[in-house]
């Protein structure tokens, strides 16, 4: 049985303040324990309640936060948002002030670096996995045939949920990513989809809830509409990273951002975002394993991971992982000089444009202009003035979609395997403002 709402909401009020104003480890895990347990039952209650496909979180709702939906808890608030399950509240008359929030930021920051872990934030859709409404599967019915069993889906990666309409597919090495993460970081699910969805795609991909148990963030938990922010996670933000394929819902919090390249493994997810190429399940051919988005991500985890720490030991005052993070894209095309040919449209504001901005984070220096010191001339045109001057002068001539996989791949990617011939056709990245905006 459930705890009457207004005796247990008292309650956690008197554990939280006492907690929050003791420095013992045994509060600090009352409350926790707490607060894990109270988030439980309201997501168990709000799972109950709705099933249906409108409640997949495929679009933004624009209606107010209802009554019926506002929670009960007494404790911390944050413009109207509950921390202990993120619902929206009035501000309370009693209860824990929100001053309380900065001190826990910094007593679970440092109790987390203690353990030698950093916290991060996981994005769902196009990072972690793909979905798609089952009406919109028409040219892939063939998948349902190989679809996996829910029964058991630590072992599956396919899988169809007729209960809300969708089928869902894990990107390809998604298991030994959370698997390896989790030995270095504190991990969130952050999505913009709704609750139900977020907690039925946590399932799939942490059906033993080793890795995220009820840290699970919706769009309902967020503070500002079509925004995440680290406003609602309780650790430092120089000790936070996050994986997003879409910059543009981090404004405030660029700097903690790890892009990531979409995954697209159903048509109409390519169709989603304006693309004319055939999606993986189109062509029966899944993205890599071992060299594929995630593997990379990993990889590039590793090394943000140990340099921080290396500092932190050193010099913990100083110890930033944003810095860490900017320095590392900055070597990635340190020295190179870029000049670009047809690349942009006609007064278009170069410096705007997604491949510049690319480059630059990179490292590379950008011109509009030739001069000996340019290595390599990006084109989308071998007949240009600029490509052949860089043949004559035996500069590197490229296309965009090599900045693309530099970007992408953490690592200067060889120039002959993007020559302008191998214009970028089977790629989904170009002007889309998801890349840099």
């Amino acid at each position: 049985m459930r705890e009457d709402s207004s005796d247990a909401a008292d309650d956690f009020g008197a554990i939280l303040a006492a907690a929050l104003e003791s420095d013992s480890e045994e509060d600090i895990a009352v409350l926790d324990s707490k607060r894990v347990r109270m988030c439980k039952e309201e997501e168990n209650a709000k799972t109950d309640e709705s099933q249906s496909s409108a409640s997949l979180g495929f679009s933004e709702s624009n209606s107010d936060i209802s009554k019926d939906k506002a929670c009960s808890h007494h404790g911390e608030f944050m413009k109207g948002l509950c921390v202990v399950c993120g619902e929206m509240h009035p501000m309370p008359s009693s209860g824990v002030a929100f001053r309380y929030i900065h001190p826990r930021r910094a007593r679970d920051t440092e109790k987390l670096l203690s353990q030698k872990k950093l916290y991060l934030i996981l994005d769902l859709d196009h990072t972690l996995l793909n979905s798609t409404p089952l009406s919109l599967m028409t040219h892939e019915e063939y998948l349902k045939a190989r679809e996996d069993s829910l029964q058991d889906v630590s072992k599956g990666s396919l899988f169809v949920l007729p209960h809300m309409h969708i089928a869902t597919k894990l990107r390809p090495f998604v298991r030994t990513f959370l698997e390896e993460a989790s030995a270095m970081f504190e991990m969130y699910i952050y999505t913009m989809g709704a609750r139900p969805y977020a907690l039925e795609m946590a399932n799939l991909l942490d059906p033993d809830k080793k890795y995220f148990d009820a840290r699970v963030i919706s769009r309902d938990d967020g503070t500002q509409r079509h925004q995440k922010g680290l406003d609602v996670i309780l650790g430092e933000e120089s000790a936070v990273l996050v994986l997003d394929d879409t910059e543009n819902a981090w404004t405030k919090h660029k700097d903690n951002l790890i892009l990531m390249e979409r995954y697209h493994y159903f048509s109409s997810s390519c169709r989603q975002f304006g693309f004319t190429c055939k999606s993986h399940s189109q062509l029966e051919h899944d993205e890599s394993k071992p060299d594929g988005a995630l593997a990379t991500a990993i990889s590039v985890l590793n090394q943000l991971h140990s340099t921080f720490f290396a500092v932190f030991e050193a010099e913990p005052s100083v110890a930033d992982v944003r810095q860490v993070l900017k320095s590392l894209q900055k070597g990635i095309l340190k020295g190179c000089r870029l000049v670009f040919s047809r690349v942009f449209p006609t007064k278009f504001p170069v410096e705007s444009h997604p491949v510049w901005r690319m480059a630059e984070q990179l490292g590379a220096t950008c011109s509009e202009r030739m001069e000996q010191t340019v290595t390599h001339v990006v084109a989308m045109d071998a007949g240009t003035g600029k490509s052949r001057w860089a043949v004559k002068e035996k500069k590197f001539l490229v296309n965009p979609g090599w900045v693309e996989a530099c970007y992408y791949g953490w690592k200067r990617q060889p120039e002959d395997r993007y020559c302008i011939e191998q214009i970028m056709k089977n790629t989904w990245v170009s002007e889309e403002p998801h890349s840099i905006s």
